[in-house]
């Protein structure tokens, strides 16, 4: 079975009209809308990667499941960040293209189709529904937290969470995720948790390393990760989105046949990527610095925002500001903002006319022109 038709309103190129307004102010246009990341790759990434351009990973092919000292540093990283031990859950490990193409490939390599129902969060990132869709399944938009609003429907086989969410910036609890993960196995759910996110955790102001809670934690999957998978990314943690440096870990039961699958497929993350993501997931201090850039560009931006008169808020986690559009659509608030050159996501690509998401992925230089533009010239006006 190829893949099945989909339809999404997530189309960059409907910002066309606006970024040509914008790019006509007087200072240049600052794109606030695509989360990619702008700063420097860390040294320490940048050095595995030339070290291993003639290594036997890179002049042969590349492994499938990713080299030993891969999975030792995903082993460490889930141990030093997230207080998970894979190895005492038995976990899978499985190396993915980046994020993307592991979340829209999720609900086919599942074995989903026809009659098969996905359940994802109301406001979030769309590829989820494209997947789902390319797959032949049908998708329930709810608040997954309410598990009353999906554990008893027909058909559930698969629930994603997203925390932090990418827009809102919501976290979820460790009893959240655990009363959705008690609800999946009542009905033999797999539960597919987003967490690419999962270091950039605003609630608290501290110099150290902290997380949102892990669905492979212990007091949220009572030490089984039986019908669980987790997804990350080094994308935003280490500015490596053009590396496709992601991962899949979870029930080894799951994991294995997916691994097989994109043995046969072609899969697979470059040998030197892998090097460079090893690198990258042992390097913590590079993701504390890039932590404090994000918070202080957040903060800046909700500032700026609530000057324009919005009603901004600091998001709990992820590098976007959810915020309703002052005129009540998206569209018209676009419109108005690209007048003052700022070009912002629209709420319709992740569920919600009546927002704007605002990505904190800028320089310091953008982020401070635009908070100076905002403050001198309001688009509700």
């Amino acid at each position: 079975m190829g893949f099945a038709p989909f339809s999404t309103p997530y189309d960059w190129s409907r910002l066309s009209a606006a970024k040509a307004v914008a790019a006509q102010h007087q200072d240049g246009m600052i794109d606030l809308s695509i989360g990619s990341p702008v700063d420097d790759v860390p040294a320490s990434v940048r050095t595995a990667l030339a070290d291993a351009a003639d290594a036997p990973n890179a002049y042969g092919y590349p492994v499938t499941r990713g080299t030993k000292p891969l999975r030792e540093s995903i082993t460490r990283w889930f141990a030093k960040t997230r207080g998970v031990d894979l190895n005492a859950l038995g976990a899978g490990i499985c190396p993915t293209v980046g994020s993307k193409e592991g979340v829209s490939l999720m609900a086919s390599l599942l074995g989903l189709g026809k009659g098969d129902v996905v359940v994802q969060p109301r406001i979030s990132y769309p590829t989820y529904e494209i997947g789902t869709q390319l797959a032949g399944a049908e998708t329930l938009k709810t608040d997954v937290a309410d598990v009353e609003s999906w554990a008893h429907v027909p058909g559930v086989k698969m629930v994603w969470v997203n925390s932090p969410s990418n827009p809102t910036g919501e976290v979820l609890t460790a009893a959240q995720l655990r009363a959705i993960v008690e609800a999946a196995r009542r009905i033999g759910a797999v539960v597919v948790s987003d967490e690419c996110y999962a270091l950039m955790d605003w609630r608290v102001v501290s110099p150290e390393l902290t997380a949102t809670d892990c669905i492979l934690g212990d007091d949220v999957c009572g030490g089984d990760a039986e019908g669980l998978l987790c997804l990350y990314s080094l994308s935003k943690q280490s500015n490596m989105a053009g590396y496709r440096t992601a991962l899949i870990v979870g029930d080894n039961e799951i994991v294995a046949p997916m691994l097989e699958t994109r043995k046969q497929i072609g899969q697979i993350i470059p040998g030197p990527s892998q090097a460079a993501m090893a690198a990258g997931l042992d390097d913590l201090d590079a993701v504390l610095d890039q932590r404090a850039r994000y918070r202080e560009r957040l903060e800046l931006l909700v500032q700026g925002l609530r000057t324009a008169g919005y009603e901004a808020v600091m998001p709990e986690g992820a590098l976007y500001v959810w915020v309703k559009a002052i005129s009540g659509d998206c569209w018209t608030d676009i419109d108005a903002l690209a007048k003052l050159g700022i070009i912002v996501s629209p709420g319709e690509f992740y569920g919600d006319k009546a927002y704007l998401r605002v990505s904190a992925t800028a320089t310091d230089a953008a982020v401070n022109a635009a908070v100076e533009r905002l403050a001198h010239a309001s688009p509700a006006a």
